[in-house]
């Protein structure tokens, strides 16, 4: 059994988060450049075993695919060649960088720190995988 991670796929940079092993709390890993994302997951992989992969789903108000949907599709094709026995699921993304700025603030981040576009991703990677473990909570 393995951990749970989720990306915030961005065309510069990628926000990643982790699940405990027990998989009930999401942390927030990194802040990766997107060139480096396959890298750096590699090099996690090999330390930590991971039991799936959670992508952010990027869609418009209307459902219908965000102009960077063709780029993390590209991306989860390459992860899927290269570790075809870890799933990959979706999750609607819309919202997710609100409400890591509305978590940012409720939880006294500094201004400074809350202008840190890396601290953003990180936050909304978190936001991602936590709403993943409460909606497989809910169907269980």
């Amino acid at each position: 059994m393995g951990r749970y991670i989720a990306i915030d796929y961005g065309t510069k940079r990628t926000g990643i988060a982790v699940t405990d092993p027990l998989k009930i709390i999401a942390n927030a890993l990194d802040t990766v450049p997107t060139h480096e994302l396959m890298n750096y997951l590699s090099g996690y992989i090999a330390v930590e075993p991971v039991e799936k992969l959670i992508v952010g789903l990027p869609l418009k108000m209307d459902h219908t695919d965000s102009g960077s949907m063709k780029y993390v599709k590209q991306f989860v094709h390459a992860f899927n060649k290269r570790y075809p026995e870890i799933p990959v699921e979706w999750i609607d993304e819309r919202f997710t960088s609100k409400l890591a700025v509305k978590a940012m603030i409720s939880g006294g981040m500094k201004k400074s720190e809350r202008r840190k576009k890396e601290n953003l991703d990180k936050i909304s990677a978190v936001i991602l995988l936590q709403s993943y473990l409460e909606q497989q909570n809910k169907n269980h």
